[in-house]
């Protein structure tokens, strides 16, 4: 697992636009790196939902949001164009940033063991490294706490 004062494993992945995202896109800014299982489930619409109310504060602390799942550029749009949602979504179809970010664990749902996203936010200063690594979080009320540990980055 990655901890505060790492640099931030760099990537380079397609958005729901199908164009190719990198983190040195964002030098400057503050990054909220949040990992997310699926697209259009109830936990991760309310995840995502939440980040874009707060956009605007996002903007205001000269901070981007970024949601990460292993759907597919399609999924993303259509999610994204469904709730309204303004996170840049970007698809690790083949799963390496969620290896590379240790998300991708063994989970138990009723009794079977399978591997899947745990829900986990990173949030990276403008130098590129992690001030916080957040795994295991909760949907509900997650972008608010988010937001109050950005503001305490400034």
């Amino acid at each position: 697992m990655l901890t505060a004062g790492q640099p931030a494993p760099d990537f380079s992945i397609p958005n729901s636009e199908m164009k190719m995202i990198n983190l040195a896109d964002f030098r400057g800014q503050n990054v909220v790196l949040y990992f997310y299982p699926k697209d259009d489930t109830t936990g991760c619409t309310i995840e995502a939902i939440e980040f874009t109310d707060l956009m605007d504060d996002f903007v205001d602390q000269d901070t981007v949001v970024v949601g990460v799942s292993r759907d597919n550029c399609v999924s993303h749009a259509a999610f994204r164009d469904k709730h309204g949602i303004s996170v840049e979504l970007l698809a690790d179809v083949e799963g390496e940033l969620c290896e590379n970010y240790g998300v991708w664990q063994e989970r138990e749902s009723h009794g079977e063991k399978k591997m899947g996203i745990l829900r986990s936010t990173f949030i990276i200063d403008k130098q590129g490294t992690l001030a916080h690594a957040l795994y295991d979080v909760k949907p509900k009320g997650h972008a608010e706490a988010v937001l109050s540990l950005i503001q305490k980055l400034s």
